[in-house]
């Protein structure tokens, strides 16, 4: 379009203010001049279109989503549904951009330290309940690979929230050494009609009938295959064996993790009788390593005789392990997706259009 457009600034002010530019290549040119894009295009966030978001969350524009505590930022819903229309999302999926902002800000979360870090996590947004289907989200093939339009909106609306509004960018608050893609988007929805168990969200609380957010400070997929067994024991070996070297390699914390089980392997739980509490409190008891452990993987000046037999587990409770159906079919694949810094960032979830804890 060669017309004048309107775009609303997605800056951290309480209201946002708004720009003129000639055109959709005028609005890319001058977004892109100020820092404000992912370096990928943008959908230009018209007044219009961030009205109709809120509109169709039934929110204000200066409702508070949260507050990112370190520096006391308020992020509103109009700054937020600002940053949803430039990532792609229809008006419909701003309620889920919203309650994982709302869960992000969440204390236990610690965003600030996820979003500075040299560790380099992202946001990885689990999706469950009815909001799925409303949004044509899968949860199926390719999941953590952008299997839909609104998982890959959602994911890149959380990233563009934080460096818009909490200033996260490389080289700024952003201190990630690597990184990784997931950092772009990393939105993931379960898979909760081919599952034999209650989904992630009843997991943790929500009522039947109810859509949730859970968010997670997370690293990349570890993507492991066993495909030579039936058992669920050995299935939970190879699980274990990358949870194990994920202690020796990157970190020793306990934290959450997220375990991510296609229908192949599903079923050979389901046939086995194996439950999600079965699964994590063998992964609880298997997914340990000790301290001495270290000296095989060069990290030998941080063992002492004294601490040598210390064990360290990868998760502190059974509960710390989010179990999600999801994936293709065929398969005996799985994914391990680890925590960013141990318990010092805890897996949150809210609920899409109410309050979970009221």
């Amino acid at each position: 379009m060669n017309d004048e457009r309107s775009a609303v600034e997605p800056a951290p002010a309480a209201l946002a203010s708004v720009h003129s530019a000639g055109g959709d290549d005028g609005v890319l040119e001058l977004f892109e001049a100020r820092g404000w894009t992912d370096g990928l295009p943008i959908v230009p966030p018209t007044p219009e279109r961030v009205a109709t978001a809120l509109d169709a969350a039934v929110m204000d524009p200066g409702q508070v989503l949260g507050v990112e505590t370190v520096r006391g930022r308020a992020i509103t819903a109009q700054k937020a549904a600002i940053n949803a229309v430039m990532a792609g999302c229809r008006p419909r999926d701003f309620a889920v951009v919203a309650a994982s902002v709302e869960a992000m800000c969440d204390p236990a979360f610690l965003l600030h330290g996820a979003t500075s870090s040299t560790g380099g996590c992202a946001m990885l947004t689990i999706v469950n309940g009815p909001i799925r289907h409303e949004l044509g989200m899968t949860g199926t093939f390719n999941a953590l690979g952008g299997a839909d339009r609104a998982s890959l909106a959602i994911g890149r609306a959380v990233r563009l929230i934080l460096r818009n509004l909490l200033g996260v960018r490389p080289g700024e608050l952003d201190r990630s050494t690597l990184g990784h893609p997931g950092k772009l988007s990393y939105c993931l929805a379960e898979d909760e009609e081919g599952s034999p168990w209650p989904s992630l969200g009843a997991d943790r609380g929500a009522p039947g009938g109810a859509s949730t957010v859970t968010v997670f400070a997370a690293g990349s997929p570890r993507q492991i295959m066993n495909e030579w067994t039936t058992e669920p024991e050995a299935i939970l070996d190879t699980i274990a064996a990358e949870m194990r070297a994920n202690l020796l390699h990157y970190s020793i914390w306990a934290g959450n993790h997220c375990l991510v089980l296609p229908p192949q392997l599903r079923d050979r739980f389901a046939s086995a009788g194996w439950s999600k509490a079965d699964i994590r409190n063998y992964l609880h008891r298997h997914a340990r390593v000790r301290r001495g452990d270290w000296e095989r993987v060069g990290k030998a000046s941080v063992v002492s005789h004294a601490n040598r037999n210390q064990e360290y587990a990868a998760l502190q409770s059974p509960d710390d392990l989010l179990v999600v159906a999801a994936g293709g079919p065929a398969g005996g694949f799985s994914a391990v997706i680890p925590p960013w810094f141990g318990n010092k960032s805890r897996a949150v979830t809210a609920g899409v259009g109410f309050c979970l804890e009221c």
